[in-house]
């Protein structure tokens, strides 16, 4: 199967991508192995749905730990503050890794529309070279839509991390009552902010598998 083998291949290819930091030279490579770029577009829309997935679990689990601490009752405030760093660690690394899943699938994107469009000019008989015209429009407009789901639930991340950032860095300094009243006070915004990334990550994971179906049904 190409994807399983293009899976298989990247760790060869990792030396090359080091040294030449070009997404043409590893479009060309993969290409030489029979792995196209619509099958790596393919691959790595599934790459970003699936974080996409992973992404809105996080951030679902986290506001959970975040509204465990309003109602802490003793302890020790310190176990919580860490506990609640590491939460937003997890939250920054993932929000990272969904950049930078959708910018990979972006770059891959660019480069087969722009070879689709040159080799458009490669026809000599007009009827076929219109029924590819078409349905390069037609996949770039599925796309397009894709992409714009991807990045409107991508959005919806920083208005999250923002308050929370702010929240865990007042902890730091104020292992009291008053931190945890500061983040009751925030934590009804916070909560509808992640309600609404959570809408918007579901209709991008919704639009990556439709894209990926027509794709694969093509």
């Amino acid at each position: 199967m190409k994807l399983g083998f293009y899976r298989g291949v990247l760790g060869q290819l990792c030396l090359v991508l080091l040294l030449c930091g070009c997404s043409t030279v590893y479009y060309n490579t993969m290409e030489k192995m029979g792995i196209h770029k619509r099958d790596i577009l393919v691959d790595r829309v599934v790459a970003a749905r699936d974080t996409q997935e992973e992404a809105k679990e996080e951030f679902a689990s986290a506001l959970e730990h975040f509204s465990s601490v309003v109602n802490f009752d003793g302890g020790d405030l310190e176990d919580k503050y860490q506990e609640l760093k590491d939460e937003l660690e997890r939250m920054e690394d993932k929000a990272k890794e969904v950049h930078e899943r959708i910018a990979a699938v972006e770059d891959v994107a660019e480069a087969l529309f722009d070879e689709w469009e040159e080799e458009l000019d490669q026809y000599s008989n007009p009827r076929l070279r219109r029924a590819s015209e078409e349905k390069l429009r037609q996949t770039r407009r599925r796309y397009n839509q894709l992409i714009r789901a991807m990045k409107r639930a991508e959005a919806k991340i920083e208005p999250v991390l923002v308050p929370l950032r702010d929240e865990v860095l007042f902890l730091k300094h104020n292992l009291n009552a008053r931190a945890i009243a500061s983040l009751k006070v925030e934590l009804a915004r916070i909560e509808t902010d992640v309600s609404r990334l959570i809408r918007d990550m579901e209709h991008s994971i919704k639009e990556a598998d439709t894209f990926i179906k027509t794709l694969n049904n093509e």
